[in-house]
Protein backbone atom coordinates (compact mmCIF):
# COMPACT_ATOMS: atom_id res chain seq x y z
CA UNK A 1 0.00 0.00 0.00
CA UNK A 2 1.55 3.47 -0.71
CA UNK A 3 0.75 6.45 1.40
CA UNK A 4 -1.47 8.57 2.17
CA UNK A 5 -2.11 11.57 0.75
CA UNK A 6 -1.24 14.31 3.26
CA UNK A 7 -3.27 17.42 3.86
CA UNK A 8 -0.60 20.65 3.26
CA UNK A 9 -1.60 22.65 6.44
CA UNK A 10 -0.01 24.41 9.84
CA UNK A 11 0.60 21.02 12.10
CA UNK A 12 -1.02 22.23 14.95
CA UNK A 13 1.40 19.93 17.52
CA UNK A 14 4.58 21.37 18.28
CA UNK A 15 6.16 18.23 19.00
CA UNK A 16 4.83 16.62 15.63
CA UNK A 17 5.58 19.80 13.53
CA UNK A 18 9.56 20.24 14.76
CA UNK A 19 9.79 16.32 14.08
CA UNK A 20 7.97 17.35 10.11
CA UNK A 21 10.46 20.23 10.12
CA UNK A 22 13.79 18.27 11.02
CA UNK A 23 13.04 15.69 8.60
CA UNK A 24 12.09 17.29 5.54
CA UNK A 25 15.25 19.82 6.06
CA UNK A 26 17.71 16.84 6.06
CA UNK A 27 15.50 15.90 2.63
CA UNK A 28 15.86 18.55 1.20
CA UNK A 29 19.55 19.14 2.07
CA UNK A 30 20.18 15.64 0.55
CA UNK A 31 18.19 16.76 -2.48
CA UNK A 32 20.41 20.14 -3.46
CA UNK A 33 23.64 17.90 -2.23
CA UNK A 34 22.60 15.04 -4.98
CA UNK A 35 21.19 18.40 -7.51
CA UNK A 36 25.10 19.81 -6.97
CA UNK A 37 27.15 16.66 -7.45
CA UNK A 38 25.27 15.97 -10.36
CA UNK A 39 24.47 18.15 -12.13
CA UNK A 40 27.53 20.73 -11.21
CA UNK A 41 25.36 23.35 -9.99
CA UNK A 42 25.68 25.99 -7.55
CA UNK A 43 23.21 25.62 -4.81
CA UNK A 44 22.74 27.78 -1.68
CA UNK A 45 19.91 26.78 0.60
CA UNK A 46 19.55 28.90 3.59
CA UNK A 47 16.35 27.96 6.33
CA UNK A 48 15.44 29.43 9.37
CA UNK A 49 13.13 27.78 11.52
CA UNK A 50 9.75 28.75 14.17
CA UNK A 51 12.47 29.71 16.90
CA UNK A 52 14.47 31.40 14.16
CA UNK A 53 17.64 28.51 14.32
CA UNK A 54 19.54 29.05 11.14
CA UNK A 55 20.42 25.94 8.91
CA UNK A 56 22.07 25.87 5.58
CA UNK A 57 24.22 24.44 2.48
CA UNK A 58 25.71 25.48 0.28
CA UNK A 59 27.52 23.85 -2.58
CA UNK A 60 31.34 22.97 -1.44
CA UNK A 61 34.03 25.19 -2.37
CA UNK A 62 31.67 28.39 -2.56
CA UNK A 63 30.36 30.77 -0.35
CA UNK A 64 27.28 32.38 0.53
CA UNK A 65 28.97 35.84 -0.34
CA UNK A 66 29.64 34.66 -4.10
CA UNK A 67 26.26 33.07 -4.38
CA UNK A 68 24.89 36.62 -3.37
CA UNK A 69 27.12 38.52 -5.87
CA UNK A 70 26.54 35.92 -8.39
CA UNK A 71 22.66 36.34 -7.74
CA UNK A 72 22.92 40.58 -7.63
CA UNK A 73 25.01 40.47 -10.72
CA UNK A 74 22.59 38.13 -12.85
CA UNK A 75 19.56 40.27 -11.95
CA UNK A 76 21.73 43.50 -12.54
CA UNK A 77 19.38 46.24 -10.82
CA UNK A 78 19.16 45.21 -7.21
CA UNK A 79 22.16 46.16 -5.02
CA UNK A 80 21.61 44.13 -1.76
CA UNK A 81 24.55 45.39 -0.13
CA UNK A 82 24.10 48.81 -0.44
CA UNK A 83 20.70 49.18 1.63
CA UNK A 84 23.29 46.88 4.23
CA UNK A 85 25.56 49.36 4.39
CA UNK A 86 23.17 52.44 4.20
CA UNK A 87 21.69 50.66 7.69
CA UNK A 88 24.83 50.27 9.03
CA UNK A 89 25.71 53.92 8.98
CA UNK A 90 22.41 54.68 10.18
CA UNK A 91 23.50 52.39 13.21
CA UNK A 92 26.65 54.36 13.20
CA UNK A 93 25.18 57.76 13.06
CA UNK A 94 22.87 56.92 16.58
CA UNK A 95 25.68 54.97 18.07
CA UNK A 96 28.09 58.61 17.72
CA UNK A 97 25.09 60.31 19.09
CA UNK A 98 24.90 58.54 21.70
CA UNK A 99 29.14 58.42 23.00
CA UNK A 100 28.24 62.18 22.34
CA UNK A 101 25.95 62.47 24.45
CA UNK A 102 27.72 60.60 27.46
CA UNK A 103 30.64 62.56 26.87
CA UNK A 104 29.11 65.72 27.52
CA UNK A 105 27.40 64.47 30.97
CA UNK A 106 30.71 63.38 32.15
CA UNK A 107 32.18 66.65 31.17
CA UNK A 108 29.52 68.20 33.09
CA UNK A 109 29.63 65.99 36.18
CA UNK A 110 33.75 67.31 36.42
CA UNK A 111 33.10 70.75 35.56
CA UNK A 112 35.50 70.88 32.71
CA UNK A 113 37.06 74.02 32.42
CA UNK A 114 33.82 75.34 33.21
CA UNK A 115 33.23 75.71 29.40
CA UNK A 116 30.54 72.77 29.77
CA UNK A 117 28.37 74.65 32.59
CA UNK A 118 28.42 77.95 30.79
CA UNK A 119 25.79 76.49 28.70
CA UNK A 120 23.59 74.85 31.48
CA UNK A 121 20.31 76.67 32.24
CA UNK A 122 19.71 77.07 36.38
CA UNK A 123 17.44 74.15 36.01
CA UNK A 124 19.59 71.97 34.54
CA UNK A 125 22.56 72.72 36.74
CA UNK A 126 19.86 72.00 39.46
CA UNK A 127 19.73 69.10 38.36
CA UNK A 128 22.67 68.09 37.47
CA UNK A 129 23.52 69.09 41.60
CA UNK A 130 20.84 66.30 42.39
CA UNK A 131 22.15 63.48 40.17
CA UNK A 132 25.42 63.79 41.74
CA UNK A 133 24.31 63.94 45.04
CA UNK A 134 22.28 60.70 44.44
CA UNK A 135 25.62 59.32 43.14
CA UNK A 136 27.84 59.94 45.80
CA UNK A 137 24.77 58.76 48.37
CA UNK A 138 25.26 55.21 46.39
CA UNK A 139 28.45 55.59 46.23
CA UNK A 140 28.78 55.85 49.78
CA UNK A 141 26.09 53.26 50.80
CA UNK A 142 28.53 50.62 48.51
CA UNK A 143 31.59 51.41 49.96
CA UNK A 144 30.40 51.10 53.60
CA UNK A 145 28.65 48.01 52.35
CA UNK A 146 32.00 46.77 51.10
CA UNK A 147 34.02 48.11 54.75
CA UNK A 148 31.84 46.16 56.90
CA UNK A 149 32.03 42.99 54.64
CA UNK A 150 35.36 43.37 55.31
CA UNK A 151 35.53 43.67 58.83
CA UNK A 152 32.91 40.89 59.04
CA UNK A 153 35.72 38.20 57.39
CA UNK A 154 38.23 39.21 59.47
CA UNK A 155 35.99 38.92 62.83
CA UNK A 156 35.41 35.60 61.54
CA UNK A 157 39.68 35.05 60.62
CA UNK A 158 40.29 36.03 64.51
CA UNK A 159 37.52 34.02 65.74
CA UNK A 160 38.87 31.02 64.03
CA UNK A 161 42.52 31.68 64.74
CA UNK A 162 41.69 32.09 68.61
CA UNK A 163 39.15 28.75 68.41
CA UNK A 164 42.68 26.98 66.98
CA UNK A 165 45.21 28.80 69.21
CA UNK A 166 42.76 26.94 72.27
CA UNK A 167 42.94 24.05 71.36
CA UNK A 168 46.35 24.03 70.51
CA UNK A 169 46.07 24.53 74.33
CA UNK A 170 44.25 21.86 75.34
CA UNK A 171 46.35 19.70 73.12
CA UNK A 172 49.78 21.17 74.68
CA UNK A 173 48.59 20.45 78.31
CA UNK A 174 47.73 16.79 77.28
CA UNK A 175 50.85 16.16 75.99
CA UNK A 176 52.71 17.22 79.08
CA UNK A 177 54.72 14.66 81.20
CA UNK A 178 53.52 14.18 84.15
CA UNK A 179 56.75 13.42 86.94
CA UNK A 180 55.79 9.93 87.67
CA UNK A 181 56.51 9.09 84.06
CA UNK A 182 60.13 9.93 84.70
CA UNK A 183 62.55 7.42 85.04
CA UNK A 184 66.25 6.53 84.86
CA UNK A 185 67.22 3.01 83.69
CA UNK A 186 70.96 2.05 83.88
CA UNK A 187 72.75 2.40 80.26
CA UNK A 188 69.86 4.98 79.44
CA UNK A 189 71.31 8.00 81.33
CA UNK A 190 71.39 10.11 77.59
CA UNK A 191 67.86 9.35 77.07
CA UNK A 192 66.45 10.53 80.33
CA UNK A 193 68.85 13.92 80.66
CA UNK A 194 66.87 14.62 76.90
CA UNK A 195 63.68 13.86 78.27
CA UNK A 196 64.04 16.38 81.52
CA UNK A 197 65.30 19.26 79.13
CA UNK A 198 62.44 18.87 76.78
CA UNK A 199 60.37 18.76 79.50
CA UNK A 200 61.81 22.01 81.22
CA UNK A 201 61.64 24.04 77.99
CA UNK A 202 57.70 22.75 77.66
CA UNK A 203 57.57 24.07 81.25
CA UNK A 204 59.03 27.53 80.43
CA UNK A 205 56.81 27.72 76.96
CA UNK A 206 53.44 27.02 79.52
CA UNK A 207 54.91 29.48 82.06
CA UNK A 208 54.95 32.06 79.62
CA UNK A 209 51.29 31.63 78.17
CA UNK A 210 49.99 31.59 81.89
CA UNK A 211 51.41 34.96 82.67
CA UNK A 212 49.05 36.26 79.38
CA UNK A 213 46.32 35.02 81.35
CA UNK A 214 44.86 32.31 79.17
CA UNK A 215 43.00 29.38 80.87
CA UNK A 216 43.58 26.15 82.17
CA UNK A 217 41.38 23.33 82.29
CA UNK A 218 43.84 20.68 84.56
CA UNK A 219 42.71 22.01 87.96
CA UNK A 220 43.52 25.82 87.68
CA UNK A 221 46.84 27.10 87.05
CA UNK A 222 48.21 25.42 90.17
CA UNK A 223 47.71 22.28 89.65
CA UNK A 224 49.15 22.65 85.83
CA UNK A 225 52.55 23.79 87.06
CA UNK A 226 52.55 21.26 89.84
CA UNK A 227 52.08 18.82 86.77
CA UNK A 228 54.54 20.02 84.55
CA UNK A 229 56.74 20.65 87.85
CA UNK A 230 59.54 17.60 87.14
CA UNK A 231 60.73 15.71 90.52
Amino acid sequence: MGRGKIEIKLIENPTNRQVTYSKRRNGIFKKAHELSVLCDAKVSLIMFSKNNKMHEYITPGLSTKKIIDQYQKTLGDIDLWRSHYEKMLENLKKLKDINNKLRRQIRHRIGEGGLELDDLSFQQLRSLEEDMVSSIAKIRERKFHVIKTRTDTCRKKVRSLEQMNGNLLLELEKCVIHPQFLFHDEGDEESAVALANGASTLYAFCQHHSHMNIPHHHGGEGGFKDDLRLA
